[in-house]
């Protein structure tokens, strides 16, 4: 493999990236307006306070990219 092939391949990555990023980003708007908040993530509210931790979104989002670049970058 030449150094153009891994460069071509490299801005495809990139591409679908950006694109399912925004599909993402554009199912999170629709689903819940302001945020994407899935079962599992953590929300406390408090008298003068409130607290959000979206771990379960951070795992998922986290597994995504390992498949993604898993198949891409597998040498």
């Amino acid at each position: 493999m030449n150094n153009l092939e891994g460069f071509a391949k490299l801005i495809l990555a990139a591409g679908v990236l950006i694109i399912l990023v925004g599909a993402f980003l554009l199912l999170a708007a629709k689903l819940s307006g302001a945020g994407f908040k899935m079962p599992g993530d953590i929300f406390y509210r408090g008298k003068n306070f409130s607290f959000y931790f979206p771990i379960v979104t951070c795992l998922v989002i986290s597994l995504l990219f390992s498949v993604l670049f898993n198949i891409f970058f597998r040498r």
